[in-house]
């Protein structure tokens, strides 16, 4: 990361994805960190004045080589210094390959092997299960003067 990149970023703000498809969900092998060796959702912070939803789709990009669509809201974690949302992801084209840089490998693991894997943490398997599950927040249109807001209600489609 650049000095530009580091003075650019939110370290408040962070974004994850869940995408599966045919079956399969996209992980990534952390190689930093508390997240170190362990397979996880991609994503990352979110770079001042960007979207969550536009921060999720460069950060899959960078990491995996994979083009996704942000869908629905899965769940958010408040702590009284930072944000972490996860949005369920659509899978739009690419193939998924490591930067060599934040993870060591990608791979595509059948979703029953992820929720059973040791590497996977209790946090990339609950926001997996609200995916699969159909729990959490569903997108609401509505007109607003305010660029980019989202308004989730919260219940079950």
């Amino acid at each position: 990361m650049t000095q530009e990149e580091i003075n650019a970023t939110n370290w408040s703000q962070s974004v994850g994805g869940v995408c599966i498809k045919d079956g399969k969900v996209l992980l990534a092998r952390h190689t930093y960190g508390s997240g170190k060796g362990r397979l996880i959702i991609p994503g990352g912070y979110v770079i001042i004045g960007e979207l969550a939803q536009d921060a999720l789709v460069r950060e899959f990009q960078e990491e995996t080589s994979v083009t996704i669509k942000p869908k629905r809201l899965v769940g958010i974690r408040f702590s009284e210094k930072d944000w972490y949302a996860v949005f369920e992801v659509e899978y739009v084209e690419g193939t998924a390959e490591s930067d060599n840089d934040e993870n060591s490998e990608v791979v595509w693991l059948e979703v029953e092997e992820a929720l059973r894997d040791e590497a996977v943490p209790d946090l990339t398997k609950k926001v997996i299960e609200c995916t699969i599950s159909g729990n959490g927040f569903d997108e609401i249109e509505y007109q607003s003067t305010h660029k980019g807001y989202l308004f989730s209600n919260g219940i079950q489609s």
